[in-house]
């Protein structure tokens, strides 16, 4: 996977999803073979000849303009983050020299910030969704099941996305997993098109691909999210349903930090409560996975 075909597969998508009627496009009633934009269509409403524009969705012209690529995701209606995402894919069509990205680690002043968190579920993930560390609440909402002391080692570390697609555990804890699934692919798309010399990331998604189809089919839709602040319903296998608001930290390029908080005095809010007195008092035995072991809030 290169980024020449990333982008010509990433603008064939949107067209395809662009009816006449929303971009303005007049058909006069011809019975038309795709639902979509035409390439000429598309072009003639972004501004530039189709020649060129067939030839930048085939590859062969990798040196698109900012305002060239403008005028294509205004044509194609994108939203701030596709907009941002076709820019990342036209600079990886560019040849470059395939340095590898650097090792991720977690800095001294994001480890004090899990500590500082305290009761508040934390987990910091890598670019290519691993774990690379958590704070004991942060481990036993999302993985409790795992070994807690997994992210410390570079070889073993949890990969969320893998967790999402391939773990039982994981599926069962979102309500609604397709949304979660969704959202973990499109952040994935976002990170290709940023690091497409990233060939631990590559092998990660053919695995993901070759083990899962919901993640194959999702992968091939080239829907492209950026995951700031959702709320999930989640069904904790020890203190039942809650409804948490995930929250993505991050000051730029490097590892993020997650968290999950609840509304004050809500049933959500208690049953974080009761999760963080039972691993208080056992901080060493792992949360088991069957549903059959939940506690009662309250």
């Amino acid at each position: 996977m290169n980024g020449t075909s990333q982008l010509g597969d990433f603008l064939r998508t949107r067209r395809s999803r662009l009816r006449p009627d929303e971009a303005g496009v007049p058909t006069y009633g011809e019975r038309r073979r795709v639902p979509g934009l035409r390439r000429e269509e598309l072009a003639l409403l972004a501004g530039v000849s189709a020649s060129y524009y067939a030839r930048l969705e085939q590859g062969h012209s990798l040196n698109a303009s900012s305002e060239v690529l403008d005028a294509i995701a205004r044509a194609l209606r994108l939203d701030e983050s596709e907009c941002r995402h076709l820019h990342d894919l036209a600079r990886s069509a560019k040849p470059r020299n395939g340095r590898r990205p650097a090792p991720e680690r977690v800095s001294e002043a994001t480890a004090q910030l899990l500590d500082a968190l305290g009761d508040v579920p934390a987990i910091v993930i890598g670019r290519r969704s691993d774990v690379l560390a958590w704070n004991r609440p942060g481990h036993a909402l999302f993985a409790g099941h795992l070994d807690p002391g997994a992210p410390d080692v570079p070889a073993h570390r949890p990969n969320m996305a893998k967790l999402v697609f391939l773990d039982a555990h994981t599926r069962d804890l979102y309500a609604d997993w397709p949304a979660k699934a969704r959202a973990v692919v499109g952040n994935l798309r976002l990170v290709a098109g940023q690091y497409p010399q990233d060939a631990a990331l590559h092998t990660l998604l053919g695995e993901l691909s070759a083990q899962s189809e919901d993640f194959a089919s999702m992968w091939a839709d080239h829907r492209v999210k950026v995951c700031t602040v959702t709320d999930y319903e989640m069904r904790h296998p020890l203190v039942g349903p809650l409804t948490v608001m995930q929250q993505t930290l991050s000051q730029g390029p490097g590892p993020s930090v997650v968290v999950a908080t609840t509304s004050a005095g809500s049933p959500s809010r208690a049953a974080l409560d009761l999760l963080a007195r039972v691993i208080d008092r056992s901080s060493t035995r792992t949360l088991p996975a069957s549903s059959d072991t939940r506690l009662s809030v309250g």
